[in-house]
Order: C-alpha cells, then structure tokens, then sequence
C-alpha cells in the first residue's frame, strides 16, 4: 500500500504538489480567525446556583436554602462533585459534572429541577444559575472614579449604562460591579413619633407598598379615537413618598414623614472597591467558555471607548486596563510566534549548510511548515483552540517532522550518488521511489512507537489532563501530518526537483563529518570499555539525584498581572479593611515595579468569589520593569505591604489563581479539609491542626476558609415575657429584619433603574449595638415593645461560612507555599496531623495543586511504563531479537539521564509537570534514531548482502549519520529559541519542557552515534536471512 501512495505520488507529481500546496495555504489563511489563548479551558463543565436571602444568618441559610437544593439536585445524572457555601444571606453551590457531557443538556437538567424545588425556599429566594464562564474567566477588569459625584450616582450610571453596553459584547459571560451602591428609598422608622401615632409596622409596610402601586389606566374609546389614560400616582421620591398617607389619628391625617425619615441611600454593604486608593467602582469582565479571550477583551474595550466621552464630560475617570489578561495572552502568543519563527529561519539556515544544496534543503524545509500547517486544521476541526499548549505540541513534534523529511530526501540523494556510479543506471524516477520505500516502513513503525509513548500525556486526568491534552492531540497530529506529508509531498518534490539529475549531490560538509566520525569510532572501539564505564556512571549519578530535584504542578507564570490577598481577623469592618487598602495602595505607588493597583473587599452581586469582608483582593499591574523580574518584584511588593498587624498576605499571578482555584475551589495551592459529626467539632480539629502546621517550613500562610468565631449578637426569646406582652415570634423576627436588613416593601422605576422602598432604622441606630434593645415590637394589640424586654442579647462567635463537599459539612485549611516546597510541605503537614488524635469521628483529605501535581506524576509514570511495555512487545513483534530491544531500552536511561542534567543546571534542579511532559517526549525521541539505526544494520546484511561485523555495523552508523546529526541539529535548533526565552510570557510551560527535551536529545544523540554501534556489533546476531535476528518492518 506504501508503495502505491509512493508511486501515485510520483506519477501524479504536479498534482499532489498543487493539491497539499493549496491545503497549507488554506490552513495559513485560516489561522488569522481562529480562537486564541494562553491555556485551554481546563475547568470541568459546573454550573454555578446562586440564592440570595437577605437577613439570613449562615446557618439558616444552610438549612433553609442550601440543604434543600443540595437534596434536590444530588440525584442529577452526570454529576462527579457537589461543593456549596452557605454565608450571611447567600447560598452557592457549584454541580461539577463529568468532563464530556453536554454543558447545554447539564444547564437544562439543573433548571428543571430548580423549578420544583423554589417553592419550598424562604420567600423572595430565588436560585439563579450563573453564566458559564471560561476556566480563566476574567478578560479585562475596568476601574471607575468620579471624585465630584456621589457614589450612587456612580453606580446608577453604571448600572444603566456601562454594564448594559459591555454585555452586550458578544462572547461576555457577566460584568460583576465591585462597591456597587444603588440608591434605594429607606423608610427610616422614628421609634417615638411611631409610638405616639398609634400606629405598626404593619401599618407603615401596607401605606408604603400603596404609594409604589403601578396599575395601568387602560383607555377610552370615542368612537373616533382612543385615549390613553396615562395615570401618575406612583410614587418616585422621597419628598412624595414621605407625604403619602399613613392613616388618621385623632381626626388629622398622618402621613409617612411624620413617623419616618425617608431618605434616598445605599444599602448595607458587603463589598467595596478602591481605585488607586479612592472609592469607585470595580468592573470585573468576564468571557463565556470557548469564547476567544481577545476577540472579548478588544469587544469590551471598542465599547468602553463609545461611551468613554459621555462619561468623561460627567466627571468619570476610567482605567480601562486596571488588569488586564488578556495583554498577557497577546504577549504570550506574541513572543512565541516569534520564538517559532526565528526557529524555522536557523532551520533553513541548517538545512543548507549541512545539504549545500537548495533543491535539498528546499524538499527537506517544506515538508516542515506543510506538515505543521496540515496539523492546525486537524486541531480546528477537533475545536481545539491554538493555545500556547497545542503550540508546544507543535514544537516539540519538530524532531519527528524534520527527521521525515530529512531522512526520506538523505536516502534518496544517497541512492541517487550510487546510481550514478553503476554501470546501467536506473532511471531517476525509479530511484527516488525504491529509496522512499526502502527507509518508510521502518519510518511509520517507529512513528507507531512514538505515538504509543506519548499516549500517557492523554491519559492524563482532571486539571492536568484538560491542560496537556492540546499538547498530546497537536503532537500526534504534526506527527501524522509529517508522515503523510513524507509519503506524498517528499516524493513528488524530489521527483520534479531531481527527476533530471543523473545522480545526487555529495555532502561536502556531510563527507567531513563522516570522516571525522570514522575516525571518532575508531578511537571509541579501542575506549569502549571506559567509555560505557562513563556513561553508566552518569546514568546512576543522575538516578540518584531524581528524588533530589524539587517538582511543583505550575510554573512561576511571568503575567503582568498579580493578585494580592489579605485576611484580617473574622468581624473586621468594612472600614477598616478600606483603611488598610488605602495604606496598601500609597505604598504601592511609589514602587516603580507597579503600573497600577484597584482593590475590592468582601463580595458583589451575583459575582464569583463570595468571600467575607474581613478578605480583600489587590490587582497589581507591573510595570516593565517589575515584569521582567517578576519574582523578585513578587517578594518586593509582599515585604513593602506586609506591615499591618494582624493581617495575613499572599499573592499569585492571575492565571496560577485561576488553576488553584478550578482544583479545589480555593485560591491556595494546598487546601486541607477536616469532616467529622458536628461543625463545631471539625472546627475545633481545623484549629488544631492549623497551630500545628504553621510552624513548618515552607509555609508562608495558613489559614481556615471559614472562621468558627466571627463576632454575632445572638437574640434569645424570652418566651415567658412574650406571652406576657402579647409578642408573637413572628412580630419579633420582622422588627428585627426590617430594622437592620430591610423589608422590601415596594420599588419604584427611574428610567430603566429600579429603586426599591424599604423600612429600616436610621443608619445612626443601625451602627449602634445598645440600640438594639430598645428596637420597638409590635405587640398583638398594637402596643410597641422594646426589644429588650422579650429577648436576650448576647455577644458571641458564629461562623460566617459553612462549607459542604459531597454534602458534608467540612471544615478547610488553606496553605500557600513558597514555590517548588509544595511536595515536602504536604509531606511534612501529613506527618504532624498523623501524629494529632482528632475527636471522634473526624478525618482529613487533601486537595490543591501540591495533590494534583502528585497524582499527575503517577499517572505519566504509570501509563509511561505500561507503554514501554506495549512498545517492547512491538519491538519483539518487528525485530524478532530480545538482544535488539534490550539496545533499544538502553536509550531510555540516557535520555532521561541528560533530561535530569538540564533540569539541575538551567532549571535549578526544579521541574513543573510541563518538564515532566518532556521527558516522556525524549523517550520516544531516543527510541526512533536507535530503531532506524538497527533496522539500517538488518537491511545492509539482509537486503545489500553484507556479512555481520564490527565494520559492518561502523558503516550503517556512518550511513546513518547524517540523517542523526541532521534531525538532532534542526530539532535543537527549532527548540532553542524556546529554551532560551525560558521565563518569558506564555513559554513558562514550553520553555523547561524544550530544556529537558534538548538535554536528552543530546545524550541519546552520544549514545546512538558512540555506543550502539558497537554493542550492537558485539551482541547483536543479524544473519542473511530475515528470521536469523532482525526483521527490518517492511512495507
């Protein structure tokens, strides 16, 4: 069949020329409109169910609200994890489905079931499920600041306009406001003036929700027109609301303003925001899954700029860029399509150095873009994204692509030089098809083999798997393509380049290479026994130090962007913790390493994160010269802020926070959760265990996600005085929720704004704790009752975030790390809770990267070994000699050996799981030039009818070498651009991973060209026929 394709090919030369030249030409077109990014969407599918109900404490809200929806949503097919955060009014739980399923189908199933289950929630609570974002979410974050106007006036505009225009952005998923304050009516209750109008509660709600009533008018009709009755009773502000009837007492009308002030404010806050230490508003975009991260970034910021004027002239300062991703996804993309192309420049360069000859080294160079070209339209036809992860693929597939080409077109140049020294040479065309045939089944066996070696990248599970799976599908792809392109395109070019030469064309530097590796060998053979010795000692040396070299899931991303976290202790205001932001952003701007800083407390409306306001987020954009040492400005800026007793710091670049984050749900690299019988239980262990691992080293910052003892005032009837002053409990709840978190009791339209109307005390007696006593009840007769009277008030600690997992309540330890220490932290914190005895029941598990990372390693080492496996059996199968696989595994050591001595010298003897990634690609690398080395050694004794010996094995080696020398130079050459851009943005993954390949490539190199040619020659038995020891594949 391969020789048929061959043939075709040749025959057909003009056409197959054309044709796959039109193929590449229409995938180079098509790259310009395909999706880009830095990372592919390595979250799993989730749906995210969001319920506010306002006034509810943690644990009403868990079992009111986050309970009933957990219960009713477990039994949904496709579901893999249930996590869930119940807080001071707000309930959310994440249904994490298995990869695979149809996201569209989950959401439907989700909503379908939410409808049964809204009525058995508290009034007003209404589950909304939340768009579905993109694993990095964040496309652009956009700062406000209006120093002439009024915060509520900010917000209305931005509600009404600026939100509005950047959702309408095609691929924008949601815009969360951070410090939105949107003004609403309060009916701010007079306890006295109340009490001497003789009027409730239930009085002042009824007479409010009246005022707001909107009822169409309808129409009259005359007969010969219709008049539209255009009634204006609704209430629109706080002037005509507070003149709205309440009642009559003592024969004069009383109205609202007389027991009330009504007053246009903000509600209570849970959020806030800085910009560059002033109050303002955080715009945080968001794109949908699969949407391009540019193409939304660019949409949002071709928005901003139409209604940027309008805003300006009202006095807004915009920062449209205060965190930008996607510049670090330009930048990223950027830099490695240059490092790419400057690789393919020093390959042409090679290619005619070493060839000396264009029409060679033309064959050789196209075939590489063709197939790389021919893999990106398999990759879009997948909908893989032209990440920087398929990208690496790519690359790293350069030395299978090149050593296609380079070994097809060195055959037959090679058979062309014979055929011109022979008495009746063959006609031109026959040759170049017998030398194509004679090196491609042996090619395809050992692109069989490669493939097979790679398959543990694609096995790869959860986060890691969603990461490398781009990387394994475009290898495999560039791979194929490279071996289609060989079968077809090489031939066709040789045939209409070199089909009217008699004969090939002499490597001049190829022929001073092969003499001077004559010579080498010859020098070896005498050295062999020291040489081996050598080798053998650097493979045991470099064994060693393996579980010496540090490894982490992540490298140190090189972003502009970093995000800054402090926790202040439970119970800290929201006051304070702007205090501290503003000091915060004063010191960063005088760093020279900072370009920007916005800052955001607590939480926003129906946004992602849902810490409490004793946690605040810093965006810090560096500046470039804090970007080009990012680190070191990392370490800078945490020692310049980490000033204010009591408050814990730590920072990650943007996308290291997503990853963590989509691992566990928690932004920290090592999350620790305690289950047991009762919450208060796995607190008390959670503190434990925290006071117990803090003092390990390598642990920057240790705290638990949900604090047992945030400061509560607990309210406990009395129910002896109740029945004595005639309060019911219900009247009781309702002074309550209505004086601190607010009754809704009506909503009034400004334009396209909705401002609600509620009851609530003045914000003097909201901010005073001994107010609470004396707020006043309403009693069945209509009597007014202070609060103190009826119930206990006592100061205690309550949690402000209940934590479920599969259900369970858990407690969580998070654990920021110093990088690289992740592994031997996680060691070390296992032995010391091992050495706890925790109470009853209780029992920890562990999660995070430091977990993640672990297990992915196991996963490449175990399908890695399993795949030698498979590839030794195929060895078996095609070479029919144990000794010739036992050769082959030798490569194996080498290669990994050198991949360890560049990790200790360029990587500081630290590998992410990206590096680990290269060393499986080295084996499959090391294999390939032994295999065609060997089968080269069968087809000299088996097919030219040489007898096995020591010479005969030096000149299949000398045969051989300048296709090694060749592949080795253009696949080093095509990866040292990445090498040396190691640390650059988007090559933080690539750039190790082409470190560990060129290291390996160079010892597998050594060993294939210095040592095999002589075990093989000594242990080897190839006889003339093809059963007497190897059996070259044939085709």
């Amino acid at each position: 069949m391969i020789e048929a394709i061959i043939r075709l090919s040749l025959r057909y030369r003009l056409l197959v020329v054309f044709g796959i030249g039109a193929v590449a030409l229409f995938a180079a077109a098509a790259l310009p409109a395909a999706h880009y990014g830095v990372f592919p969407e390595f979250a799993p599918p989730t749906v995210q169910i969001q319920t506010n109900a306002a006034g509810l404490d943690p644990r009403e809200i868990e079992h009111a609200v986050t309970d009933r929806l957990e219960q009713g949503l477990s039994g949904l097919p496709g579901i893999a994890a249930i996590r869930s955060e119940s807080s001071t009014g707000l309930s959310v739980i994440n249904l994490v489905f298995h990869g695979g399923t149809d996201v569209a189908a989950d959401r439907a199933s989700v909503a379908g079931r939410l409808t049964s289950l809204t009525a058995s929630l508290p009034p007003r609570a209404v589950p909304v499920i939340m768009p579905r974002q993109s694993a990095t979410g964040t496309a652009v974050v956009i700062g406000l600041d209006a120093p002439a106007m009024p915060l509520m006036r900010l917000s209305a505009i931005t509600q009404t306009t600026i939100r509005p225009a950047l959702l309408a952005v095609p691929g924008v998923a949601n815009v969360v406001v951070f410090g939105l304050a949107l003004p609403r009516l309060e009916i701010q209750l007079n306890r006295r003036a109340l009490l001497a109008s003789g009027f409730g509660l239930n009085q002042v709600a009824a007479a409010a929700h009246d005022a707001s009533a909107l009822l169409g008018g309808g129409f009259i009709d005359t007969g010969n027109q219709q008049l539209l009755l255009d009634a204006h009773g609704q209430t629109r502000s706080a002037a005509a609301l507070a003149q709205s009837l309440l009642g009559e007492h003592g024969g004069l009308p009383v109205t609202l303003g007389d027991v009330a002030q009504i007053t246009t404010a903000p509600p209570p806050r849970f959020g806030a925001a800085l910009i560059h230490g002033k109050p303002g508003l955080l715009l945080i975009v968001s794109s949908l899954a699969g949407a391009d991260t540019l193409h939304v970034a660019h949409g949002a910021e071709q928005a901003l700029a139409a209604i940027s004027p309008a805003l300006r002239r009202q006095g807004i300062d915009i920062d449209a860029h205060a965190l930008a991703p996607s510049g670090f996804v330009r930048e990223a993309l950027s830099d490695l399509g240059r490092v790419l192309l400057i690789g393919a420049v020093l390959i042409l360069v090679v290619l005619l150095l070493a060839l000396r000859d264009w029409r060679i080294a033309l064959i050789s160079f196209v075939s590489i873009p063709v197939a790389l070209l021919v893999a990106t339209l398999v990759l879009r036809a997948l909908g893989i994204t032209m990440n920087t992860m398929a990208l690496a693929g790519l690359a790293i597939a350069l030395g299978e692509i090149v050593d296609d080409a380079v070994v097809d077109i060195e055959n037959i140049n090679r058979r062309l030089i014979e055929n011109r020294v022979r008495a009746m040479p063959l006609p031109v065309l026959r040759v170049i098809r017998d030398a194509s045939v004679e090196v491609r089944g042996a090619i395809i066996f050992a692109t069989l083999c490669v493939a097979v070696m790679f398959t543990p990248v694609l096995l790869l599970g959860g986060v890691a798997g969603r990461l490398f799976a781009p990387l394994g599908i475009a290898y495999l792809a560039a791979i194929i393509a490279s071996l289609f392109v060989a079968l077809t395109l090489t031939p066709a070019l040789a045939g209409l380049l070199l089909a009217r030469r008699t004969g090939g064309v002499a490597h001049v530097p190829m022929q001073s290479a092969r003499s001077a590796y004559g010579r080498l060998l010859d020098v070896t053979a005498r050295r062999a026994g020291l040489l081996a010795l050598i080798a053998l000692v650097f493979v045991i040396g470099m064994g060693a130090s393996l579980p010496l070299v540090r490894t982490r899931f992540l490298p140190q991303f090189r972003e502009q962007d970093m995000i800054a976290h402090y926790l202040a202790a439970p119970g800290t205001s929201i006051k304070t913790m702007l205090t501290i932001g503003r000091h915060v952003a004063a010191v960063l701007g005088r760093m020279p390493e900072v370009a920007d800083v916005v800052e955001h407390v607590g939480r926003a409306t129906l946004g992602n994160g849902h810490p409490d306001v004793n946690k605040a987020e810093v965006d810090i954009t560096l500046s470039r010269s804090g970007n080009a040492h990012n680190a070191t400005a990392e370490r800078k800026i945490l020692a310049a802020i980490d000033t204010v007793p009591g408050v814990r710091w730590w920072a990650n670049s943007f996308l290291t926070e997503r990853i963590h984050e989509t691992l566990s749900g928690f932004t920290a690299p090592l999350v620790i959760s305690v289950y047991g019988d009762t919450l208060a239980a796995i607190s008390a262990d959670a503190g434990r265990i925290l006071h117990s691992i803090r003092p390990i080293k390598g642990v920057i910052v240790a705290a638990v996600a949900a604090p047992p003892n945030t400061p509560e005032l607990s309210i406990i009837p009395k129910r002896a005085a109740m029945l004595r002053y005639g309060v019911t409990a219900r009247a009781l709840l309702t002074a309550i929720h209505m004086g601190y978190a607010g009754d809704r009791v009506g909503q009034v339209y400004q334009g396209s704004l909705i401002e609600p109307i509620v009851i609530t005390l003045r914000q003097a007696r909201r901010a005073d704790p001994d107010a609470l006593r004396s707020l006043p009840i309403e009693a069945i007769d209509h009597r007014i009752v202070p609060l103190g009277l009826v119930a206990h008030i006592r100061q205690t600690g309550a949690p402000s975030l209940i934590l479920h997992n599969a259900g369970r309540t858990e407690q969580v330890i998070t654990v920021h790390t110093r990088p690289g220490d992740g592994d031997a932290v996680l060691a070390a914190i296992k032995r010391r809770i091992a050495a706890l005895h925790l109470t009853g029941n209780a029992y920890v598990t562990y999660g995070g990267s430091a977990v993640a990372g672990g297990a992915a390693r196991r996963s490449l080492v175990t399908h890695a070994g399993i795949a030698l496996v498979v590839i030794a059996a195929l060895l078996a199968l095609a070479l029919k000699s144990a000794r010739g696989v036992a050769l082959m595994a030798l490569g194996l050591p080498f290669a990994l050996a050198g991949g360890i001595a560049a990790a200790w010298l360029f990587l500081g003897g630290t590998i992410s799981l990206g590096a680990m990634v290269g060393l499986v690609t080295l084996f499959g690398l090391s294999l390939r030039n032994g295999l065609l080395l060997l089968i080269h050694y069968a087809r000299l004794v088996q097919t030219d009818g040489l007898a096995w010996s020591a010479a005969t094995a030096r000149r299949g080696a000398m045969d051989r070498l300048p296709a090694i020398l060749i592949t080795a130079t253009v696949t080093a050459i095509g990866l040292l651009p990445l090498a040396l851009a190691n640390g650059a943005p988007g090559d933080e993954i690539e750039g190790p991973m082409a470190i560990i390949i060129l290291g390996g490539l160079f010892t597998a190199t050594m060993l294939t060209l210095l040592l095999l040619p002589r075990l093989a020659s000594r242990y080897l038995r190839i006889g003339p026929s093809l059963n007497d020891g190897l059996d070259p594949p044939r085709t």
